[in-house]
């Protein structure tokens, strides 16, 4: 979907970092994998028995390795960009990682945007809302693209926008 008008420029695509809100970070989560990752290899690589053990370790091998590559899929962009916001003149998209599907809010059906220091809630005029967390947006300068991307279309498409603090 790309802007009518045909202009880049028209269009904003700010990249979020992982979610702070993890109850394990990005590390500690890579470190946990990684001795996953060790200690499956130790048990395929020491122990020599044949009672249908060593499958068993293959699966866990497997896991570990599954694992691995989600744990740097869904929080590093060395696959390109995973999780961002898109900003056009006809549709806001939000996703937030590989595995996550996207929302997609179309400018005119926006009813009001509320506006606070860190974060933007997107209300539809059927009532549905979509959460932009911005303290996942890396620069602050992003964040202020963003507020401003928001008030230009505000006041172009005549939709509410609240703000608070």
């Amino acid at each position: 979907m790309a802007p009518t008008n045909g202009s880049a420029r028209s269009s904003l695509i700010v990249q979020l970092s992982p979610s702070r809100k993890l109850k394990l970070s990005f590390t500690v989560q890579l470190v946990l994998t990684l001795f996953w990752l060790a200690w499956a290899t130790m048990l395929l690589l020491t122990e020599d028995s044949g009672d249908g053990q060593k499958f068993l370790h293959y699966v866990f091998f497997a896991l570990a390795f599954m694992f691995l590559v989600y744990v740097i899929l869904q929080n590093t962009s060395i696959f390109g960009v995973q999780s961002y916001i898109e900003i056009t003149s006809e549709y806001i998209v939000v996703k937030r990682g590989v595995f996550r599907s996207k929302r997609i809010a179309a400018i005119p059906d926006i009813a009001a945007v509320k506006v606070s220091p860190l974060a933007l809630c997107i209300i539809d005029r059927s009532r549905d809302k979509i959460y932009l967390d911005l303290k996942q947006v890396r620069k602050k300068r992003d964040i202020q693209k963003v507020k401003e991307k928001m008030q230009e279309l505000a006041a172009r498409f005549n939709f509410l926008m609240e703000t608070a603090g």
